[in-house]
């Protein structure tokens, strides 16, 4: 899964609203796993594998293409690039990194010179992409580009890596191994690649409507309660896949979490509870999309999340893909 990983962190960025470079390569990795690929008026990639059974259900699988990033916003006289951010952008963290644009042109994330670490946020950040002259500037980058922090992956200690944007890539990991490993489901299986869950989970929404599923599993990344100085919370690095039972946007089905949790007992799968107490995944606008659906989700443990450095166990991520197709086969 690495290896699929590795391809999903192409150098042009898939900011909220312009996921096509790296949906073009989930398309690619997808079209041999099952029966059809579209992508949708929102640019959801929908891919369905059809079941065997007489009459099967319609399960939804989800996991989020795009990643946080900043768009042009201003172009002074001497060059420096003004940005607006795409998400949710701690700015501190995000600074005095290296950016690459669609186009492939690379620059700088600074603060302002006078600006104190406290005080940084996006009005006193720019992109300096070495240029002289807004002339110069302009040659290269327009108002409305984006750009975001340049994507890689690095392999740490045992089966941990850190890198971006692993949020939400280890999720299309995970679904593409999935589909891997279940040529022959006996329910239909939607696997939804959905675009623009970063600025309030919007693409979800209308795929979750046309497919209107019976049941429905949402893979995304999930903080951790393991170094210093986090929010008690039980999710730790490495200690298998989260079966989430809340979060701020959604509560989960108590029926299908117990469901999981059995499953991950009975196959002496590695996987722990999560309750977070803040954000949210597309779980909560599958859930309530038309008549609504059983929803949950199995999150991946990520250290550092919308920073540079995110940090994940490539054995949770394991644990998530064999907790699926255990339970999927026998819905």
């Amino acid at each position: 899964m690495y290896t699929t990983l590795k391809k999903l962190l192409p150098q042009k960025p898939s900011i909220s609203g312009r996921e096509g470079g790296v949906r073009d390569i989930i398309a690619d990795l997808m079209r041999p796993l099952v029966d059809e690929v579209k992508t949708d008026a929102m640019g959801n990639l929908i891919c369905l594998k059809r079941g065997s059974a007489t009459a099967p259900k319609k399960v939804l699988l989800a996991a989020h293409m795009d990643e946080i990033g900043f768009m042009v916003n201003f172009v002074e006289d001497n060059g420096w690039l003004r940005v607006a951010p795409i998400g949710g952008i701690d700015f501190i963290a995000a600074c005095s990194a290296e950016v690459t644009f669609e186009n492939g042109t690379k620059g700088v994330l600074v603060s302002d010179a006078d600006c104190k670490a406290a005080d940084i946020k996006a009005d006193k950040c720019y992109v300096d992409i070495g240029a002289r002259s807004k002339k110069e500037a302009e040659r290269h980058v327009q108002i409305g580009d984006c750009c975001a922090l340049t994507p890689g992956a690095t392999k740490l200690l045992g089966s941990r890596v850190c890198g971006r944007p692993l949020d939400d890539r280890i999720g299309c990991v995970c679904m593409i191994e999935i589909a891997r490993r279940m040529p022959h489901p006996a329910d239909d299986i939607y696997y939804v690649f959905s675009v623009q869950e970063e600025v309030g989970c919007r693409g979800a929404r209308p795929a979750a409507f046309e497919i209107a599923p019976d049941l429905a599993l949402i893979y995304d990344v999930t903080a951790t309660g393991d170094v210093p100085g986090a929010k008690p919370m039980a999710v730790k690095l490495g200690e298998g896949v989260a079966v989430k039972i809340k979060d701020s946007s959604v509560i989960c089905d108590a029926a299908l979490v117990s469901e999981l949790m059995d499953t991950a007992k009975r196959e002496k799968i590695k996987a722990q509870p999560e309750i977070l107490t803040f954000g949210g995944t597309d779980t909560s606008a599958v859930q309530m999309t038309g008549y609504g659906c059983r929803a949950g989700a199995l999150s991946l443990p990520c250290r550092y999340i919308h920073s540079g450095v995110e940090m994940l166990d490539m054995a949770d991520a394991e644990a998530a893909v064999a907790l699926t197709v255990a339970y999927l086969g026998g819905v």
